[in-house]
């Protein structure tokens, strides 16, 4: 973490440095992901289990991580902004039925976004509020089954101890739309807030020995929020 933020710091030093980066602000701070998630059933394991059709889904819990964004302002109204962050961690569990909260496995991902954000006059110089509409990517890595799965499994006769279960998810692309507000501190600091709405649908996919045995819909549909401090070049 103290290497991260040397490098960012390092980072806005050398941009403010050039004249040419006068149209560039750097947002640096806490952003969390909070999925309103929903899935399709576990229909298999519903079956295997002996569980009611249809009482079973996915649940993905939230994360908070060290985010980066990066404003290129076009005009008075008009700014570009990338959306960036250290990796999310997340825990993937069963919701709902007698399994409820069991211990599916993890993944991380990295959701870089584009916005196009359209900043309001409101006659006062230190706010800036503003409303975005993008396009989110999310790519998928590091996923893993649990132990506890493994062993769900095993105690259901559907695998062995020699049999390798593995977790994996599809990456994704969807619309992100976002509101905020800039603070003006000084000419070159201030604080940064923005709340986006982002569409990730992926496909989990639990397999036995590289053959799936469960795939399973998600739609993660997380509230992404932003505080931070904000340099203008």
């Amino acid at each position: 973490m103290k290497t991260t933020i040397r490098v960012l710091v390092l980072a806005v030093g050398a941009l403010s440095a050039v004249p040419a980066f006068a149209n560039l602000s750097v947002n640096v701070g806490a952003i969390t992901v909070a999925p309103n998630d929903s899935s399709s059933t576990l229909n298999v394991v519903e079956s295997v289990a002996g569980l009611p059709a249809g009482s079973t889904q996915v649940a993905v819990n939230n994360n908070t991580q060290l985010g980066l964004t990066i404003d290129y302002k076009f005009n008075n109204n008009w700014t570009a902004e990338l959306i960036a962050a250290t990796p999310f961690s997340h825990d993937v569990n069963v919701k709902g039925s007698a399994i409820d909260g069991l211990d599916v496995g993890s993944t991380k991902h990295l959701p870089p976004t584009l916005v196009a954000q359209y900043h309001f006059d409101i006659g006062n110089s230190n706010i800036d509020p503003f409303v975005g509409v993008g396009l989110n990517y999310t790519k998928f890595f590091d996923a893993s089954a649990s132990d506890t799965l493994k062993a769900t499994l095993r105690s259901l006769n559907v695998t062995t101890a020699n049999d390798d279960v593995d977790l994996e998810l599809d990456d994704s692309v969807g619309l992100a739309l976002q509101a905020g507000v800039n603070y003006k501190i000084s000419d070159n600091w201030g604080a940064h807030f923005a709340v986006s709405k982002i569409d990730i649908d992926t496909e989990a996919n639990v397999t036995v020995n590289g053959n799936s045995i469960q795939k399973v819909d998600v739609q993660i549909d997380p509230m992404v929020v932003m505080v931070g401090v904000r340099f203008s070049m």
